[in-house]
């Protein structure tokens, strides 16, 4: 798979399948954080976006957990991850899903639908703790004070440096100033590899277009306002963000080249890019960490967390949810499974099964990173990566940089604002467009698109 333009979409499947990916007598629901009385579950059940068969441990202990404690519900999957457009399909078909597992990001287009139920009356029939769920995470699902999803991974952006490139360019990883742009720019330059004109090694690759909002916050600058309505793309600090981001691929020649030489990186093997010496550092999501666990289980990397220009540590942050269909037709067994999905005890019973799966395999085992803080505290008490003094230094930063969070607010045309500044990014990237020109065209698309989904 070339990492060339992956998207959004399918990095989160990606990051689904790799960074996690469910008796006695009548016992009560369990929950994100405590429960009420037990009421009846039972009937069948089905789950969109979500696949049992062809999911991994994370998913499976999840599912087995919640048929042993409801034996009289019978839940299916669609065996798939999410896509809007079969998932209209089966809401109008006749026989809806009961519930979904769709990204965050993207669940504003569907909450001003109306395709999503509230969940007001579920999370006090179970008895769910909103506070144990990360503050970043649940204001993704959240709408005018209205809960319509429980949150389920938390997926984190940090930097990764490969130790060999910096050592070799004359560099520390731990050293660098990422708070300082001109810093970045100059490690840039001295990280970059060539044997004539051939080149051998990117020093920093900016991760565009998927990473503006980051490198825009960095700035301090949001592409959108807090209550997902009013694009602010226009924003002089974002076309900064873009302009400096996008200048970090001269120092390999150019975009074109830089793309050519990405494109022959074995990303999920094990002469991948950090491996092969092909990279020096890029920001990228935490769960690419357990690719590298995987293929790659001692190579030498420091992660460190991405910064503002006043030198604060942040990260942003999105991930998966579950919600209930608004036309569920077996709403009380939704409510106790997405509530089960979510809890702390059924997401340890899934961290205790990678654990041991990764133990047998001797690999780092770097945890499940959950939206649920609770179940976090009881994952990564004791990983035991004292192998891996990399894999065990990565882990330290990223769960000290999850309470700094940021996410995209929810927005009722979250999909057609994503189009609009990531084709702003390829333009200026790939056709040269000027970044101020192509973010305000953008603007006015993604604004207009706003309006007309929040009427």
């Amino acid at each position: 798979m070339s990492p060339r333009r992956m998207p959004l979409v399918a990095l989160m499947v990606v990051a689904l399948l790799l960074a996690a990916c469910g008796g006695g007598e009548e016992p009560p629901p369990a929950s994100a954080g405590g429960s009420e009385g037990a009421t009846e579950v039972s009937g069948s059940l089905f789950a969109f976006g979500f696949g049992y068969e062809s999911g991994d441990e994370i998913a499976k202990v999840r599912v087995d957990r919640f048929r042993e404690e409801y034996p009289d519900a019978k839940v299916s999957f669609s065996e798939s991850g999410f896509e809007e457009q079969p998932f209209l399909s089966a809401l109008a078909s006749g026989e809806p899903p009961d519930v979904v597992n769709l990204p965050r990001n993207t669940i504003g287009t569907f909450i001003a639908r109306g395709v999503l139920a509230p969940l007001d009356d579920c999370i006090a029939q179970q008895g769910i703790d909103m506070g144990v769920f990360y503050d970043a995470a649940v204001s993704q699902v959240t709408v005018e004070g209205t809960t319509y999803a429980l949150p389920e991974f938390f997926n984190s952006r940090i930097w990764i440096m490969s130790n060999k490139a910096f050592k070799d360019a004359g560099l520390d990883p731990q050293e660098l100033d990422v708070s300082d742009w001109d810093a970045i720019a100059e490690a840039n330059e001295q990280l970059t590899k060539t044997n004539g004109n051939r080149l051998t090694r990117i020093g920093i690759d900016p991760k565009l277009p998927e990473f503006l909002p980051l490198w825009s916050w960095a700035n301090a600058s949001d592409i959108i306002s807090e209550d997902g309505l009013t694009s602010q793309l226009e924003t002089p600090g974002v076309a900064e963000a873009l302009e400096y981001s996008n200048s970090i691929h001269e120092a390999a020649g150019g975009r074109t080249k830089f793309l050519d030489f990405r494109d022959t990186w074995d990303f999920f093997g094990e002469e991948n890019q950090f491996a092969a010496d092909q990279l020096g550092a890029n920001p990228f999501e935490q769960w690419y960490l357990n690719v590298l666990a995987d293929v790659s289980p001692n190579v030498d990397i420091t992660v460190r967390p991405f910064e503002t220009r006043d030198g604060e540590p942040f990260t942003w942050s999105d991930g998966n949810a579950w919600a209930i269909t608004a036309d569920a037709d077996n709403p009380g067994a939704a409510c106790a499974f997405i509530a089960l999905m979510t809890a702390k005890d059924t997401w340890v019973e899934a961290g205790e099964a990678r654990a041991k799966m990764r133990n047998k395999e001797n690999k780092p085992n770097l945890g499940v990173y959950t939206g649920n803080r609770e179940a976090d505290e009881v994952i990564f008490e004791d990983l035991g990566l004292g192998k891996w003094p990399s894999f065990e230094q990565a882990v330290q930063t990223i769960l000290e940089v999850q309470e700094n969070a940021r996410s995209i607010p929810p927005s009722p045309a979250a999909a057609a604002f994503e189009t609009a500044w990531i084709s702003a990014v390829d333009g200026v990237m790939t056709g040269g467009d000027d970044p101020a020109e192509a973010l305000a065209a953008a603007d006015q698309e993604a604004q207009e698109a706003i309006d007309a989904a929040a009427r």
